[in-house]
């Protein structure tokens, strides 16, 4: 009988689907969700501390499982993780609907998992009659980047300043 194969080409004797992560299951499954949720951990930054309004910004999101084992964080959503600037989630103040459904992230044995992106500095603002783009405005602005779990999201912040 044909051995199922991993994505090396090797034999996998026991015939895991080796896209399921089953060790970090189990690990999740044991560890009460505070703790499971104490050892990951969220990074943001941006490219600069200062920029003109619409200004192009930098940013970087990096998610990191501390422990030593395979997890699977569960999440409130499909969203698994997000970024809000000034309390706008991904810049809209655009009523949002619930996709539904749950979620997890896995991550291996003290994985980091980073994202980069250029976001142009604009907010969107929708109104009743319209929806438009306006670059933020001149002050201090706050930039969070977080896990999507239920509770006690783990988080991360960073200031930049308009002018």
């Amino acid at each position: 009988m044909p051995q199922p194969r991993n994505r090396s080409g090797e034999t996998d004797r026991y015939g895991f689907d080796d896209t399921r992560d089953h060790l970090g299951a189990a690990v999740s499954r044991l560890l009460p969700g505070r703790l499971l949720r104490r050892g990951l951990s969220v990074s943001v930054e941006t490219d600069g501390d200062v920029y003109a309004p619409g200004d192009p910004i930098g940013v970087r999101v990096e998610l990191r499982n501390a422990y030593p084992v395979p997890v699977e964080v569960p999440t409130a959503s499909r969203r698994r993780w997000g970024w809000e600037i000034d309390g706008l989630l991904e810049g809209s103040d655009e009523p949002r609907r619930d996709p539904g459904g749950r979620g997890a992230l896995a991550f291996r044995a003290r994985e980091r998992k980073s994202f980069a992106w250029t976001w142009d500095g604009r907010v969107k603002r929708v109104t009743d009659d319209r929806e438009r783009s306006v670059p933020l405005d001149p002050g201090e602005h706050e930039l969070r980047a977080f896990l999507a779990t239920a509770n006690e999201r783990p988080a991360a912040t960073t200031t930049f300043r308009i002018e």
